[in-house]
């Protein structure tokens, strides 16, 4: 025989196939992942400059979902020595794990005429509070605007009630997701005064 494996191909097939079944095991399930990054990121709506909020609230929840949230949980810990214990290293590549992708995450979910004016960073925590003072005095004018809208409202008749009322419910869900939580009885004694007033 040339080969020894020729001589045994029963005991060379028992060998082998283990490992490429866990080869093509790796490839799929390396496959799934990023499937189901691309497909979370596509589920949060693009930042584009006025929704900061409710990026920041999607991004945070997908992440969680997709357990890549540690780099925004927790700090990067110190570098790895020969001393350092295997839970540390399990923790440290867990952390650069969440890190880099949490960060490809944020980019693939961000405008790209507001990517390109970010700074760069290296630490997806950093990266997200960069973001944040960016837009949040944004989030502020978008608030006022709403709730400037909302509180002088009228009804004039040029459409039915039922469309005026779910104008102003979305206005607050908007407020809602820029963090102003409007007081329940408020709006519904709002909505109240409305309906009278339309009927005098």
């Amino acid at each position: 025989m040339d080969s020894e494996y020729e001589a045994y191909p029963l005991t060379f097939m028992i060998l082998i196939l283990p490992v490429c079944k866990l080869l093509l095991i790796n490839g799929y399930v390396s496959s799934l992942r990023s499937v189901s990054l691309h497909s979370h990121a596509s589920s949060v709506p693009t930042l584009n400059g006025m929704n900061f909020s409710e990026w920041k609230e999607h991004v945070e929840f997908h992440l969680g979902v997709l357990d890549l949230d540690l780099a925004l949980r927790c700090e990067k810990s110190a570098a790895l020595t020969n001393t350092s214990s295997a839970e540390t290293k399990s923790l440290h590549e867990g952390w650069e794990r969440s890190n880099r992708l949490g960060l490809m995450f944020m980019r693939m979910t961000i405008a790209n005429n507001i990517k390109i004016t970010l700074p760069d960073a290296d630490d997806a925590k950093v990266y997200l509070t960069s973001i944040e003072t960016r837009f949040k005095q944004a989030d502020k004018s978008l608030a006022g605007t709403l709730m400037a809208k909302l509180t002088t409202m009228k009804y004039d008749g040029s459409r039915g009630m039922h469309e005026h009322v779910l104008e102003m419910t979305n206005l607050a869900a908007q407020l809602k997701n820029l963090g102003m939580s409007m007081d329940e009885f408020f709006l519904v004694q709002f909505l109240e005064l409305i309906v009278l007033v339309s009927l005098v």
